[in-house]
């Protein structure tokens, strides 16, 4: 009597739908990398664009503290101009009346600085 095969069919059907698992199984694994590829890559560029990001507001709050002391120059002109301006005053006053000798013609002089009134100013 011959033996059946119909068993052997049986298993062989069995290693075919496992084969088409295994198959199916890998081409998810695959897509999983892929994906975790991404979502890594995303996140180097990210940190990237993060360090980017904070370099830029380093360099703004560089330029903002520049700008108030260029702003605290500028306040100052009108003093200096004005200094400069009682100064040619009493050179002319001074030229004028030769009669007082004592006062240098090089602008040497001393001169009270109001400390308390420029610390309340700069508090301000």
């Amino acid at each position: 009597m011959r033996q059946s095969v119909a068993p052997s069919r049986i298993s062989h059907a069995a290693s075919l739908a496992s084969q088409a698992n295994n198959a199916t199984a890998t081409s998810r694994l695959l897509e999983k990398k892929k994906e975790f590829e991404a979502v890594a890559a995303l996140e180097r560029a990210s940190a990237l664009f993060l360090k980017r990001i904070e370099g830029l507001a380093d360099d703004c709050e560089v330029m903002a503290d520049a700008g108030q002391v260029h702003g605290q120059v500028l306040e100052q002109w009108p003093l200096m101009f004005q200094s400069l301006s009682l100064f040619l005053n009493s050179r002319e006053q001074h030229l004028s009346d030769p009669s007082d000798a004592t006062v240098p013609l090089t602008g040497e002089r001393l001169v009270r600085v109001p400390l308390d009134e420029l610390q309340v100013d700069a508090s301000k």
